[in-house]
């Protein structure tokens, strides 16, 4: 099984004092999700969503970025609203692009949006990009992009046709 925080190699220790009982709980709790205890209690301390979404934001860096922007898109919108505030409470850790940043951010945005969740606070430090970036190169299609991109994208000055769990 993978860890959560992916197939890493364990090499430090911590303890926690609980009180019998509170093992005896935590036991059980571990028995009932099928996981042994240091498994369980990891998965309840380290968010599984935040690591997915940090994965997703990394594979925009270290590959095709299209393709990455499109599962990022599926993450997102399968996260439920409490799993997507988990999921971008943080900041990625993360030198990025700045059209990579505003996309993400925007991206992250729409999806607070949809699911009635604030918007992180790490969003807002992003700073919109200085000129506009078009979903197409056809300049016949420039004034339908304008119109039609959600507002998270057209205030960060990118002009779009699809939103969040849409497809081109």
């Amino acid at each position: 099984m993978l860890g959560i925080m992916g197939d890493v190699a364990k090499t430090s220790q911590m303890q926690i004092r609980v009180s019998g009982e509170e093992k005896a709980a935590i036991r059980r709790a571990a028995k009932r999700a099928g996981l042994p205890m240091s498994a369980y209690v990891l998965r309840r301390v380290l968010s599984v969503p935040a690591d997915e979404f940090f994965a997703c934001v990394k594979a925009c860096v270290s590959s095709e970025p299209a393709y990455a922007l499109a599962e990022l898109n599926t993450l997102l919108s399968d996260f439920t609203a409490g799993e997507l505030t988990e999921a971008v409470a943080a900041a990625p850790a993360l030198a990025l692009p700045p059209f990579l940043a505003n996309y993400i951010a925007a991206m992250v945005e729409y999806a607070c949006a949809q699911r009635g969740v604030a918007l992180p606070s790490w969003t807002k430090a992003i700073a919109p990009l200085t000129e506009p970036a078009f979903g197409s190169k056809l300049l016949s299609l420039r004034l339908h992009l304008l119109t039609h991109s959600p507002a998270p994208f057209r205030r960060r000055n990118i002009f779009i046709d699809a939103s969040l769990g849409a497809r081109v």
